[in-house]
């Protein structure tokens, strides 16, 4: 059940629908990163009211996503991530459930910027089928043998800057699986200032600094990866203190 203090917040946001939201769809983008606790979020969250809108989605402000990603044996995507390399890569497929909407996506870092490319599917596959691996292979340059690898989901809310081109995700209740395995995030918000180019000016950037949140750069394919497979296949020295940060702020929220 999602919190009462983030239903009674967000109710002071003016609504905005998917179709609306085509002025900032931001697929090749500069991303920036934060992560706080839920009761940091909810105290600060009433005063960006006023600089954005809030995505309304049949009748919910706070839609839920389920993603299936894909790496290959060697866990290549999160390694190229963790040895900070420029150019590199993301595969999953996201359903998202309140629009019925299920899409094959392919994101790809390189030199700061991101730019996402997706192709729509009726449903998320346990296995990459022949068109989908054409799709890859025109997007991904080498040859990689993927298979899935980690079930991630979240709740989401998405801010509309109201005069910008810009938005801004808030992901809670996050959760992580494979197998019989699950990690559960539950006291915790990852959130992504998506903009055209980095401005530090923007409402909630401004925000950030005002109360000393400093930029979070660790994404949740990692993050999940860490938590199901780490210790026992992937090396993750680098991250480490990042992820103890992200306990420390689940662990004191809770």
């Amino acid at each position: 059940m999602l919190n009462p203090a983030i239903q009674d917040i967000l109710i002071g946001f003016e609504p905005i629908t998917l179709s609306e939201m085509d002025r900032v769809k931001l697929m090749n983008r500069v991303d920036t990163k934060f992560a706080f606790s839920l009761q940091q979020f909810v105290k600060f969250l009433p005063e960006l009211a006023h600089a954005y809108k809030i995505l309304e989605i049949e009748d919910t402000r706070t839609p839920f996503y389920e993603s299936l990603y894909f790496d290959d044996e060697r866990f290549s995507f999160f390694q190229d991530h963790h040895n900070g390399r420029t150019n590199r890569f993301k595969v999953r497929f996201r359903k998202y459930v309140e629009s019925n909407l299920t899409f094959l996506e392919i994101k790809h870092k390189f030199k700061g910027r991101t730019n996402k490319k997706r192709i729509k599917v009726e449903s998320i596959p346990d296995h990459l089928e022949a068109h989908h691996i054409e799709f890859i292979k025109g997007i991904i340059p080498k040859d990689v043998d993927l298979k899935a690898v980690m079930w991630n989901s979240f709740h989401r809310i998405t801010l509309v800057n109201k005069i910008e081109n810009e938005r801004l995700t808030l992901d809670f209740d996050l959760t992580f699986r494979w197998d019989d395995r699950t990690e559960k995030f539950d006291n915790i918000i990852i959130a992504e200032l998506k903009q055209e180019s980095v401005n530090r000016n923007s409402a909630f950037f401004a925000l950030m600094k005002t109360i000393n949140i400093r930029p979070y750069r660790l994404s949740k394919y990692c993050i999940g990866s860490i938590e199901l497979y780490g210790g026992s296949r992937l090396k993750f020295n680098r991250f480490k203190k990042k992820l103890l940060t992200l306990k420390k702020i689940n662990t004191d929220a809770a």
